[in-house]
């Protein structure tokens, strides 16, 4: 996990990135960069550059945030019971630098996890796959 201070996040952060990765905010539904993004590619952590999810696992739920229904490998996140706002979530956060990204669902495609990973657009870089 990582060590750095409150400081050196809103240094690094955008102020949006930081309320959403440091304060465990969401971004307004349908507002992000990435939703429509259609792109072959890796969905990397905006704030330590981690590997999160793969363009390959990218869906359309509808829900106005990009959707995966599998990470790319489950040592890269670690989940965490949330109740915020009187409410039983699963919160789904960066395991290298602790950002929050979104939260998991089980109400993702059934032929394939069955989770939904709603993420933060914000709280994701997007690498283009090389060609």
């Amino acid at each position: 996990m990582d060590t750095h201070d409150e400081t050196y996040w809103k240094q690094k952060l955008t102020p949006e990135q930081y309320r959403v990765m440091r304060e465990k905010d969401t971004e307004a539904p349908f507002t992000g960069t990435l939703i429509q993004n259609h792109e072959t590619g890796m969905y990397k952590c905006a704030a330590c550059g981690a590997p999160l999810f793969s363009s390959d696992t990218k869906f359309n739920s509808g829900t106005g945030w990009p959707s995966f229904y599998d990470v790319v490998s489950k040592g890269n996140v670690e989940t965490r019971e949330d109740t915020s706002f009187g409410m039983r979530r699963t919160e789904v956060v960066c395991r290298t630098c602790g950002g929050h990204l979104g939260h998991v669902f089980e109400d993702g495609p059934k032929e394939k996890t069955g989770k939904r990973y709603c993420i933060n657009s914000c709280a994701l870089d997007f690498a283009p796959e090389k060609k």
